[in-house]
This record gives structure tokens, sequence and C-alpha cells, in this order.
């Protein structure tokens, strides 16, 4: 007779075979064409999007920044709420969480937030759009577009196959980090006054590369152990993320360490 662990692992195959019947039918779900289509957009605007600004003063979009960044730390704290409640209610394991495939409340909840996370990674596509039309390309680099953009398809998959279990702690520490994150953007975009209230940005930063140790911990843990959780999503988010502790290592220390060095030299 098989265990329950393997008729687990048989469920999940199935579920990876034809995705989440719950979500499939869910906005941008179904297909990855319509994700594809948004990022093969998004790769044109950033590729041709200088040479449109290139004779064109830079936009101010201050009034548009101020609202935009707001509404995402509004947004992030409603996630991260929305993952921490639903998590302690469905009694979740840091260790070990499958996904609960039912169409029970609290089911269905997290199912939902892990939507909205998904969405808001298509809303935060508009970081570049913004940078590129106040003419700040130098903060258009590979690590921000690599991170957008496969951001994207991550969360597409995650909702269409994987929408909770152990896939609840990245969203729920990603939106907790993007409060903060939102929050000084829109300090920023408050103008040079409040530059003196900006001096954490490279605490962010640490806290961006904690984030992403916590969940290459989080996620390599179940490797080594018996959980009825995909091994194949725990592998690509572990290597994903080491991709992303290499690249915000690098801005670390290009930005911080070797750039302080250089003032005082």
């Amino acid at each position: 007779m098989a265990s329950t662990w393997q008729k687990t692992q048989e469920f999940y195959n199935w579920v990876l075979e034809s995705g989440d019947p719950r979500t499939d039918p869910w906005p941008l779900v179904h297909s990855p064409l319509p994700v594809t289509l948004i990022f093969a957009f998004y790769l044109f605007v950033v590729a041709l999007g200088p040479f449109y600004m290139r004779k064109r003063k830079p936009l101010q979009l201050r009034g548009l920044l101020i609202a935009y960044n707001v509404a995402m730390m509004t947004l992030s704290s409603y996630m991260f709420y929305e993952f921490l409640v639903t998590s302690i209610l469905d009694d979740y394991s840091y260790l070990c969480q499958p996904v609960d495939y039912s169409q029970s409340e609290l089911g269905m909840r997290m199912a939902r937030v892990c939507w909205w996370f998904f969405f808001s990674k298509v809303i935060e596509l508009l970081d570049t759009i913004f940078f590129i039309l106040r003419k700040k390309q130098e903060q258009v680099t590979f690590l921000h577009v690599y991170h957008h953009g496969t951001m994207l398809f991550n969360w597409w998959s995650g909702v269409k196959y994987v929408p909770g279990g152990q896939a609840f702690f990245i969203g729920m520490l990603n939106s907790f980090v993007h409060i903060f994150m939102y929050g000084y953007y829109a300090l920023a975009s408050l103008g040079p006054q409040m530059n003196r209230y900006l001096w954490w940005k490279r605490y962010l930063t640490i806290m961006q590369l904690c984030q992403f140790v916590a969940i290459a911990v989080h996620s390599s843990y179940n490797l080594f152990t018996e959980c009825p959780f995909p091994d194949g999503f725990n592998t690509a988010v572990f290597l994903y993320i080491l991709s992303l502790i290499a690249l915000f290592l690098h801005f670390y220390y290009q930005t911080y360490t070797r750039g302080k060095k250089e003032k005082l030299t």
C-alpha cells in the first residue's frame, strides 16, 4: 500500500502536468503567453526607451511616483498581512508545508494572496519604465532587469502549479522587505529635501540579502528531507536565489564598499 507521502507526490505530479484547477481560470494564469508578451514588451521598452528619451527632457513624475510608491507600499503591507495571518490560521509549518489544493476558505485565501503577489510583479515592471522616463538609465542595470523579469515568470509558475505551501515563505518575506523598499522610494520621490532621511539605503540592501539567505536555507532544507512539496520547485528556487545573492553582493560591493574606498582616495 502506498504511503501518504507517495500519494501526495503522485497528486503533485498530476497538478504539475495540468496546473491547479482553482487558479487556472484567474487572470494571466491559464497560459504563459500573456506574461511572455508582457515580458517581451518590457524588454522592448528597456531596449528602445533610452533612444526615445535621448533628445527629450526627463519627466519629473513627482505626483505619480508618490502615488505609485505609496500604493505599492500599501499592497505589500496587505500581502504580508495575508501571508502571515493565513499561515498562522492554517497552522503552516516553516520546515515542511505542502500546498492545500482544497476549496477550503484558508486554502483559497492563500491561493488568492499568491495571485496578488504574482500580479504585483507585473505592476513592478513600471519601476523600470519610470526610470527610463526620468532618464535615470544608470538605475536600469542587468540586476534590475534580471530580477524584475525572472520574478514575473517564477511567480506565474508558482500560482499556476503551487499557490501556497512552501512558496508562502518567499511571498511573505519579499512582501515584508518591499514595505520598506517602497517606503524608501516614496520618501525619495518627495524631493531632495528628504535626502537627510534616506541614510538607510545600505541597510535596505542588507535586508534584501538577509531575505535571500533565509529563502535559500528554507528551500534547500527540504531537498534533504521527505517533504510532500515538489523537489523541482525547491531546487529551482534555491539556484535562483543563489544567483540573486551573487548579484546583490556584487551590487553591495560596488556601491558601498568600493565606492566608499574611491571617495577616500
